[in-house]
């Protein structure tokens, strides 16, 4: 019998989590051939990551589902602190040693974000939220879905054509499987409690790939297919397969504590069960509450309990009773017990990064695949998503030739160096709520109440993840002053936008549109369809000479030999690359659309001018005065023009005279189309 002959696809997605479906949403918009394939017959209904960040529900909402999920959530407003005193190493003494509420503070820093922090459940049904949200959005786009029993057997890479943009250098064996043996056991409560847990996903339990192939290629009633693609990325989990093929190492630590998680109805007194808690017992260890959606209470529980000899419990004889009496050691005098518990897991403490996130820039790693932490910061979803949120559009724009394969390596020196401050993030984080001495980590001294509040105001920043500021590349413009001379008229100190942040994603606030005066939010703006936008803001339009300088930077812009001109496909819209928004500070009522350039407001002989591309920083009727400018510190006598990328980072901010120099930032990067 002959052999089937290979099957070609641009990208093979290893693994149907969170971050696979977000390269997904990418490729499918972007008109991709892709294909996702993840080795369990059946999608994951319970458990694992629920926490969503600020910055995720912004990603979310840049495809037109954040507003659904955000309607779905639990939205966390408040953190609160338990202690119990008496102790001298919290440094708050009672005579009594009771559990006490400490303090309060804000869950997401004030301002940061138009969305706070959230919790949900990614697979829960009915509700079906975010996985069912990202594939919603996959099969509105494309025909993609997700080929379910499916593992990988092999993976090489065929060196004599990674070179060549239009060549499948990578070769992979799958292995078409039936449902029985690829969904584990685990999942269908096998274990002596009953009740579904994650110790398949978890590290205390070994990875089970290798005997679900074994099984699989002794079975007459599997199939084997080899696949040739342009570029594979392993989304495959901690135990990545696909991580193992390429080489790459994990770097970092493992330590000895060992947490539980319990997704539970909790019938309690203790008064703050629906707000985010942490509550730390002076001999008992620490807690964390998050509420959830439907009375639901997920608990993460450090396990301090001891067997029958005074050891501390076999990790392998952990249990939903054994968490349940530590949390309720914990919580004392404050009672906790539970008719309904969801879903419970244990994992060991440790923070690892892998030794690269690529080979070739042929296959990529992302998410828990090549950095691995605790949960407790709620980061592990999202960090995962927004590594692919920053890879899709890079592979899209490289596969179709409009970017030049050097652009791939900027997902590595990017995401990396993210991955790497979520560790040293993690590593202090973990050990002060475990309760370990923190003298190296954050000055001297025991923890105390103080200090573990403080450590989530630092964090704050951080786990909400607008915070994320990307280094000088060819695709983010942070040359030292020195290297750009006045004349190029470009800002490298944010001089003409003090209140944006060159590598950081663009800010957020109110403006209206110039032709029905409906406000929006800047970054609603901010389609994740695979466009560049360069961002006017030409100041007051009512000034002459703003005016006069707007018009020529319109003149710029459309001429034939401008970068809106070369590097967009002739037979393609003139914003199909590139889509230019405006912001003036003129009132409304004093500027007309139709007296401005073209340029900002694209002719159609189909659908006429374009309404939606000029904006105004006034006041609304309903909603308020957005401030964009005061906020983003530009001055109306100046004015800017900012660069943002495809994932709404910025690259570059220039005058209104840079067009030169934005053109030479594109040409260190595209290609110019015929």
């Amino acid at each position: 019998m002959t052999e089937p002959e290979p099957t070609q696809v641009d990208v093979l997605v290893i693994g149907a989590g969170p971050s696979g479906l977000m390269l997904a949403t990418w490729l499918s918009r972007c008109g991709i051939s892709t294909r996702i394939v993840d080795k369990r017959a059946s999608r994951i209904n319970s458990g694992q990551a629920d926490g969503l960040q600020s910055r995720t529900f912004e990603i979310l909402d840049s495809l037109g589902i954040g507003a659904d999920v955000w309607r779905e959530a639990n939205h966390m407003l408040e953190i609160r602190f338990w202690v119990q005193t008496g102790a001298e190493d919290f440094k708050n003494p009672d005579e009594h040693g009771q559990l006490y509420r400490s303090d309060a503070m804000a869950d997401t820093v004030p301002g940061a974000s138009r969305f706070q922090q959230a919790t949900l459940h990614q697979g829960i049904s009915p509700l079906r939220i975010c996985i069912d949200y990202l594939l919603g959005y996959v099969h509105k786009h494309s025909s993609i879905g997700v080929e379910r029993g499916v593992i990988p057997e092999s993976l090489s890479i065929d060196a004599n054509f990674t070179d060549s943009a239009n060549e499948y250098p990578v070769s992979v064996t799958l292995r078409h499987m039936l449902e029985e043996g690829t969904v584990p056991e685990e999942i269908h409560g096998s274990h002596a409690s009953g009740v579904p847990n994650g110790l398949f996903r978890s590290n205390l339990t070994a990875d089970d790939t290798a005997s679900l192939l074994e099984n699989a290629q002794s079975s007459t009633s599997t199939r084997s297919e080899k696949v040739l693609a342009k570029y594979v990325v392993g989304c495959d989990g901690a135990h990545s397969w696909t991580r193992r093929q390429i080489g790459v190492v994990m770097e970092g630590e493992q330590t000895d504590l060992v947490w539980g998680v319990m997704d539970i109805i909790p019938i309690t007194d203790f008064p703050d069960i629906r707000y985010r808690c942490t509550v730390r017992s002076q001999e008992f260890g620490s807690m964390m509450i998050i509420p959830r959606e439907n009375k639901l209470v997920r608990l993460y529980i450090q396990i301090t309990e001891k067997d029958g000899t005074g050891n501390c419990v076999k990790r392998s004889d952990i249990s939903p009773e054994i968490l349940l009496k530590s949390a309720q050691k914990i919580l004392a005098p404050y009672k906790l017990s539970y008719k309904h518990c969801h879903w419970w897991t244990a994992y060991g403490i440790g923070q690892r990064v892998g030794s690269s996130f690529s080979v070739q820039n042929r296959v990529f790693l992302a998410g828990d695949a090549v950095h691995t932490h605790s949960p407790k910061a709620g980061q592990g979803m999202n960090i995962s998503m927004h590594d692919t949120y920053n890879l899709g559009w890079k592979l899209a724009s490289v596969i179709k030739h409009r970017s030049d394969p050097s652009l791939l390596s900027t997902y590595e020196t990017e995401r990396r160096k993210i991955a790497q401050e979520l560790i040293t993030f993690d590593h202090k984080f973990s050990r002060i709520f475990s309760g370990r001495p923190v003298k190296d980590i954050l000055g001297d001294g025991a923890i105390d109440a103080e200090t573990l509040q403080e450590a989530f105001k630092k964090g704050n920043t951080f786990t909400n993840g607008t915070s994320v500021n990307y280094d000088c590349s060819i695709l983010v413009s942070k040359e030292l002053e020195s290297q750009a001379s006045e004349a190029e008229n470009f800002a490298q100190k944010n001089d003409l936008a003090t209140g944006i942040r060159i590598g950081m994603r663009m800010p957020s606030f109110k403006v209206l549109n110039q032709s029905d005066a409906r406000p929006w939010h800047f970054q609603e703006l901010l389609q994740s369809n695979g466009c560049w936008r360069i961002a006017v803001f030409p100041g007051d339009l009512r000034d002459p000479d703003q005016f006069a300088r707007f018009t020529t930077l319109g003149h710029a812009l459309a001429a034939k030999d401008s970068f809106l001109r070369r590097y967009t496909p002739r037979s393609e819209a003139i914003d199909s690359v590139f889509e230019i928004i405006t912001v003036h500070s003129a009132p409304r009522s004093s500027i007309e659309l139709l007296s401005l350039h073209e340029v900002f407001h694209p002719f159609s002989e189909e659908t006429g001018w374009d309404y939606n591309k000029v904006f105004v920083d006034d006041v609304s009727y309903h909603e308020g005065h957005g401030e964009a400018y005061k906020n983003y510190g530009i001055s109306p006598l100046t004015g800017c023009v900012v660069v943002i990328r495809p994932d709404q980072h910025v690259s570059c901010i220039s005058s209104l005279e840079g067009v030169r120099r934005i053109d030479s930032f594109f040409s260190g990067f595209m290609i110019e189309q015929k």
